[in-house]
């Protein structure tokens, strides 16, 4: 029983060595543990305004990105539109030019045409004259008396007209 029950000496002498070794502590190694303690918890309180921080920013990165990729595409479309316009316009303009030269040919070949017409119709005309003033002159020369040997006369120069 006496492992049980300690003696008066033993507590007395146990608590005069706890109290010589909590002032040891109090006096050298509290204040380095409390100061390490602190420090230790207001480095793990920095590490985590700056993990909010730079929670904070990458999230404003992000934003910043989609609102850039947003920026871009609708440029992006805005180039495009006007490409598109461009090529049309184009296009249009070629049409147009190339109508607008198709009837300047057309409208120079219906004048050399018109020309070529009239230059032929006056050469028809010409010819036609001459012809008619040959037989005209065969006709003044030769002095027929009589209605039917005239007549057979004109058949004949009018004949030998359509062989020429």
């Amino acid at each position: 029983m006496e492992l049980l029950l300690p003696h008066l000496g033993l507590i007395v002498w146990t608590l005069l060595a706890f109290l010589i070794v909590l002032l040891i502590l109090k006096k050298f190694a509290w204040k380095p543990i409390i100061k390490g303690l602190t420090d230790r918890e207001t480095n793990i309180a920095d590490s985590i305004a700056l993990a909010e921080k730079v929670k904070g920013e990458m999230a404003q990165l992000k934003n910043d990105n989609e609102a850039l990729l947003i920026k871009a595409r609708e440029e992006r479309a805005l180039l495009l539109k006007e490409a598109k316009e461009t090529k049309d316009k184009i296009v249009n303009d070629a049409k147009e030019e190339a109508k607008t030269q198709a009837t300047k040919i057309i409208n120079e070949a219906q004048a050399v045409i018109n020309q070529q017409k009239m230059a032929a119709v006056n050469e028809l005309k010409n010819q036609v004259g001459k012809l008619v003033i040959e037989v005209s002159e065969k006709i003044l020369r030769r002095e027929l008396s009589d209605k039917a040997a005239q007549e057979k006369y004109i058949a004949q120069v009018a004949e030998e007209v359509k062989l020429n």
